[in-house]
């Protein structure tokens, strides 16, 4: 809905201008406190782009989006995307990005209800068809994964398989895209990386954003590896979650500046290794860097950096594919006892998984949320030394498979076995009592 500029107050011009009043107030008081302070946005913001001679889109005759989003409405007041000066790549640093981002949203109040809960997942592999001879099928598994949890939360889902830097490959690649999304999607206020090789295998668990309202980078791992035994293994850089906003755009130019494509990588590898003494490879990857910018940089980054340990925000596959088939033994069990907890409900109602939580509250048998297969590399098929390909595979199916179990039922059928990809069965009414 466009804002009016008019001061007559029509039978029609009263709804639009509470509306928009009621969206900016909401801007005003949930913009996140750790990003800036409010202040009312300029409107001196002038490009030489000739943006007034655009045919920008009216708003008449708009299309509304499942959340309530005005999708057709753009005013010709110009905005970053009308600054030619403004580039999407991550060598030319982005700044005053939270006032940009929020003039941005005053023009477009509907994108502002809800805005302190809007999650953007990224994800995505490389270009080319995989070596292994079933890595596109898994590659694509891994990412049906991913749709069925977003849509089920009602998340927006961007798989890139284009390297936007073509220097900053493998584990680099990531930065580039979590960057680029940020100015694709000012009305995302967190934009959530996951690995390709990262499973949902808890397809009821959403974040608990509120623990994070202070913060501004979430990821895996564990305070005491990091900080007493500079253990480049601490956390896990293949899943984080990061706030839109230039405390983060600031963060990644900095930890980009360890990657492939800087004149100082090889120098790195070698800092990073004297850093992280249980490092063997003087390689400057993106998980040490970040363990680096932690120990080193702890009062300029680490106050706004969450290190969780709480729930498996990513967990190691081998400590966890064990246990799925007792997970879902006991899911069941609870569920005999339950029968608000079976009754079965269309896919849209999400309800009945709050249901649970006074049934899981403290049991360490809770479903898993993240899965990460990491060392397995299903595109390529190679893998670490410490176990073998095929335990890779038959890992991966069963964890699919367990999360997929959760998607079906609301469709009303089920995997045979975790370890059987090709049948189903249908439920009986009232399972599994």
């Amino acid at each position: 809905m466009p804002i009016r500029r008019t001061s007559s107050l029509s039978s029609t011009g009263i709804p639009i201008a509470a509306g928009t009043i009621v969206a900016l107030s909401l801007l005003w008081a949930f913009w996140p406190i750790t990003t800036f302070s409010f202040t009312s946005p300029t409107r001196t913001v002038s490009f030489s782009t000739g943006v007034n001679n655009l045919n920008i889109f009216s708003g008449d005759g708009a299309t509304i989006g499942d959340h309530g989003f005005n999708l057709t409405h753009d005013p010709p007041e110009p905005t970053f995307y009308d600054d030619p000066d403004l580039t999407y790549t991550i060598d030319k640093p982005i700044k005053n990005w939270d006032e940009k981002r929020r003039e941005w949203l005053w023009l477009h109040p509907s994108f502002i209800p809800g805005l302190q809960n809007r999650v953007m997942l990224v994800t995505g592999s490389q270009f080319n068809p995989c070596p292994n001879p079933i890595g596109d099928h898994l590659l694509l598994r891994f990412f049906k994964n991913k749709v069925d949890y977003c849509r089920i939360h009602g998340y927006d889902i961007f798989y890139n398989n284009v390297l936007l830097n073509p220097k900053m490959f493998t584990y680099w690649a990531k930065i580039p895209s979590v960057q680029a999304a940020m100015l694709a999607h000012p009305e995302a206020e967190w934009i959530w990386w996951a690995d390709a090789d990262a499973v949902f295998t808890d397809m009821d668990f959403k974040l608990p954003l509120q623990r994070y309202k202070s913060h501004n980078f979430v990821v895996h791992g564990w305070p005491e590896l990091i900080y007493e035994k500079k253990s480049w293994t601490g956390l896990n850089a293949g899943v984080f979650l990061i706030r839109n906003s230039q405390w983060a755009l600031d963060f990644m130019d900095v930890w980009s500046g360890m990657g492939p494509q800087t004149p100082n990588y090889e120098k790195w590898g070698e800092i990073l290794r004297e850093t992280c003494k249980d490092k063997t490879v003087p390689e400057s990857d993106d998980q040490t860097g970040l363990v680096y910018l932690l120990l080193k940089e702890k009062e300029k980054w680490g106050d706004k950096i969450y290190v969780e340990d709480r729930y498996y925000f990513e967990g190691y596959w081998k400590e966890i594919v064990g246990k799925l088939e007792n997970i879902t033994e006991r899911y069941n069990g609870v569920e005999k006892g339950e029968r608000r907890l079976r009754r079965r409900h269309a896919e849209k109602v999400r309800g009945y998984s709050a249901l649970w939580e006074e049934y899981l509250e403290g049991e360490g048998w809770r479903r898993p949320f993240m899965t990460h297969f990491t060392g397995c590399q299903p595109c390529s098929g190679t893998h670490n030394e410490l176990y073998s390909r095929q335990s890779c595979l038959d890992a991966m199916e069963k964890a699919l498979n367990f999360a997929d179990n959760q998607v079906l039922r609301s469709y009303g059928f089920v995997h045979s076995s975790l370890g059987d990809s090709g049948s189903v069965l249908p439920l009986p009414f009232d399972y599994p009592a």
